[in-house]
C-alpha cells in the first residue's frame, strides 16, 4: 500500500490544501469515468484488488501530472 502525504501533492500545487482539493476533484472525475465503464459493460468483473481512487489522484498530484488552473468565482451579489 502506498502512502502519499498532503506535503508531497503540496510540491507541485504550492499548498497542502490546494494539493488535496485538485486530488478530490480528480478522484471524482476517476469515480465517475469507472462507474461509466462498468454501466457500459456490466460483465467488467471488480475482483481484480486495485488501489483506492483517493490513493492514485494524490499520487498523480505528487508528480504533477495533473493539470490544474485556479479560475476567480463570482460573486452572487455582482461585487
Amino acid at each position: 500500500m502506498r502512502v502519499v502525504t498532503p506535503g508531497q501533492a503540496a510540491r507541485h500545487t504550492g499548498s497542502k490544501y490546494l494539493g488535496v482539493l485538485v486530488a478530490a476533484k480528480l478522484a471524482r472525475h476517476l469515480n465517475e469515468l469507472r462507474r461509466g465503464e462498468l454501466m457500459e459493460d456490466p460483465t467488467v468483473s471488480g475482483a481484480e484488488p486495485r488501489e483506492k481512487l483517493t490513493t492514485t489522484a494524490l499520487e498523480e498530484v505528487r508528480q504533477g501530472s495533473t493539470p490544474f488552473h485556479l479560475t476567480k468565482r463570482a460573486r452572487p451579489d455582482g461585487q
